[in-house]
Parts: C-alpha cells; structure tokens; sequence
C-alpha cells in the first residue's frame, strides 16, 4: 500500500526555497513570503500563473500587527491575481497544516499546482510578547503570566519523564542521567547545524557545554538549560506541490509516500505527558500509508522544540520501546552516521523554530536530501526520510514520508 494505491495518483514536491533563520531585521513577513515563494515557483519550472491554490501556514498569536496575511503571497506577481490563498494555523505545525491541506487539495483534483508557505516573524516583538503568544498553545496556561513560558511545560514532560524511566538511564537522575542525554542531543544538533547556511546559530558547543549549568548555559527551567531550548526566529520557507513536473525544474521532484495527522486531547489530565500517545499514531498512519516501517527510512527530521521532545520522539516513532530512547543516543542511532540520523539540518534547537516556517522548512530539508542537493547536509544513498511537526505539548501532529523518484 503507497499514497498512490490509496488516491491513484501521485502528489510530487517539485520545487522549493528556503530563507536564512534567525533575527532578520532587514526583512519583514511579506518578503521573506515572496522571497522563499519565488524560488519554490522558479525552482518548479512553472511559472506564477500555473499556482491553481496557495496555503500558508503561520501561528503569530500577536507576534505581529497584521493577523490576516493569506494574500500576502500574492504580492509576488501580478499572475496571482485571484488565486485562492489561505492561511492554517495549528501552533507550532501551522507549516505541516498547510503542507497536508495543499496534498489535500491536490489529490481532490481542485488544484494541480498547490504553493505552499510557512513563515513567522518573531523577533520584532518583545520576549513577553512572545512568550504569551506561544502560551497561548496552552491549554491550562494560555492568557496566564509565566516566568519561564512553554519551556516549564517542557520542563514538566522531563521531570514526568525522568520519574519514570531514570532507572533505566546510566547515571540516573538529572545531574548524570537524563539531563546528559539531553546535552547530547542538543550537542548533535548543533554540531549538525554547522553545516546548515540557512541555520541560525553556527557553533559547535560540544557535549560538556551543553551538560553543564553554567553562566552561559543557564537552567531556564529546570532540567532544560539554554541549550535545550530552540531560539526565538524569523524565517520562511516554501514548497510546490504538483501532479506531474515542469521541463524547466531545477531538480528532480520528491514524491510523497505517506502522511499522517493526529491530535490529542487539550487538558493535560487527559494525556500521558511522557508518551506524546497521537504523536505515535501521526507516525503509524504515515508509515502506514507508505507501506513501510521505521527500517525503511534513511533519515528523519523531527520537532525538537525542546531536547526532551526529540528524546521522546525515538519512542514515538517506533525506533525504540517506551523509556529506552536514551539508548539511541547512547549506541549512535541518530548521529550522522548511524542507523537512522536524526536532525541533520540541526533541527529546530540550532537550525532555528520561527514557528510558522517550521514544517514547511523539514519539507525542504529533506527534499534537499533526496535529490542530494544538501550540500554539507548531504547523507550518502539517502532514498527515503520522514518529517515530523508538532504543536503544543504533544497536541497536533503531523508525519509525512518523502522519497526519492
């Protein structure tokens, strides 16, 4: 069973762009959307007026003044004059929202060309601003004053987390157990994120940096220091997705294999804060679709928002049993060359998370992978890779499967 068995046709990536992360203060929300919206279209082949659909995702929450920025593509050419733009918002995988709503529309045979675009501009408002603005995915913290933000419900997940399974972690507890393996994977991720040109921060901290609580790696909320948090950023990035492919592409397309999508109960007594439970079933209906298991991927981009999210997601997406994701860490799974390299791109942590881009961007990525046009990024023989968003603590999740045609 594939995408194409199920809808009888196939839904290709054929063209995309990418802007650099970070805090852009040349740039404002409509021209990171027409740059990265240029290139998706000019790397396609098409041309603007073969766009039939434009989805955009972006969460902004009072980020920015402007709340109704569907049109904003548009401004792009004067070809996309009454082309149907919309724009999805479901917090931090708003880009994944809009990604699945333009296949959506694609195999409903509405449109045959769909732009899709995620961007967020986070820095032009101020650090209280913005840490309301992404409380605001909170159920039980949303409108509330917090000192420490959506990094103390992260904070909760660890603690919940480490209750739980610290046994099973060598050197159990924060100081040597879980709180190590956290370092680890921020240390991965930002020694991915060096060979990222479009990642916000370029610098290799290494594991004793980011293990250890020190004036320039603070606790933020305990167990999570600095390091273990994704920064605050500006950024866009934008995908086409089409039936067939264009003569002018710059690249070979990526074909979509599978998607899933679940969402979780809100209050946060209805969930299992260590288990991320519709974050598993994101990934089975997506493996599922593609006729495939964790084995037959060549690598994953995954949302880790904060480290204890990525940790949680070995688990989720099945590369590991319930409590044992340390040992992906521990045996080299997820380092660059292991068996299953996770976060090549550095991941949300060092590659950066304006939280509308996000989804969207491990699109990207990953495309880049499969036509190896990843420059230093570049994985040997990589065929198949999966991306994964999420919004919330575990809330709305979305896992797409991408391979090479």
């Amino acid at each position: 069973m594939s995408l194409k068995d199920q809808f009888g046709k196939d839904v290709l990536l054929t063209g995309w762009g990418h802007s650099k992360f970070g805090k852009l203060t040349d740039e404002t929300l409509e021209s990171l959307i027409v740059q990265v919206s240029a290139e998706a279209i000019q790397n396609s082949g098409l041309e603007p007026r073969d766009i039939d659909e434009i989805y955009l995702g972006q969460f902004n929450s009072g980020m920015q003044p402007l709340g109704f920025t569907s049109s904003l593509a548009l401004q792009l050419s004067e070809d996309l004059s009454n082309v149907p733009a919309t724009r999805t918002e479901n917090a931090c995988a708003s880009g994944s929202a809009a990604f699945q709503q333009g296949v959506k529309a694609v195999l409903a045979g509405t449109a045959r060309n769909v732009l899709v675009i995620g961007a967020e501009k986070m820095t032009d408002a101020g650090a209280d601003v913005v840490g309301a603005a992404l409380l605001g995915a909170s159920y039980e913290m949303a409108g509330k004053a917090s000192t420490t933000g959506f990094t103390g419900l992260f904070a909760e997940v660890a603690k919940h987390y480490d209750k739980r399974y610290a046994a099973g972690i060598e050197g159990s507890g924060f100081a040597g157990g879980l709180g190590d393996i956290l370092g680890s994977i921020a240390a991965k991720n930002h020694r991915n994120g060096m060979d990222n040109p479009y990642a916000q921060m370029h610098r290799d901290f290494g594991e004793e940096f980011c293990r250890t609580v020190s004036e320039k790696n603070p606790m933020v909320a305990e167990p999570l220091r600095r390091t273990d948090c994704s920064p605050v950023s500006d950024g866009a990035a934008a995908v086409v997705l089409s039936l067939g492919t264009a003569s002018g592409a710059a690249t070979e397309p990526v074909r979509l294999a599978g998607f899933g999508h679940a969402n979780d109960f809100f209050p946060p007594e209805r969930r299992d804060p260590t288990e991320f439970a519709a974050t598993r079933v994101s990934w089975e209906r997506a493996l599922g679709m593609a006729g495939i298991g964790i084995d037959g991927l060549d690598f994953a981009e995954v949302h880790d928002c904060f480290t204890i999210a990525e940790l949680i997601m070995y688990e989720a997406m099945g590369l590991t049993p319930r409590g044992e994701g340390s040992r992906a860490v521990q045996e080299g799974w997820v380092y660059k060359d292991g068996k299953l390299p996770i976060n090549v791109s550095g991941g949300l942590k060092a590659k950066g998370h304006p939280v509308g881009a996000t989804g969207v961007s491990q699109h990207v990525i990953a495309a880049m992978q499969l036509t190896g046009t990843a420059g230093a990024m570049q994985l040997p023989n990589a065929r198949r890779g999966a991306v994964q968003n999420m919004g919330g603590v575990g809330i709305a999740n979305y896992v797409s499967v991408l391979e090479a045609v």
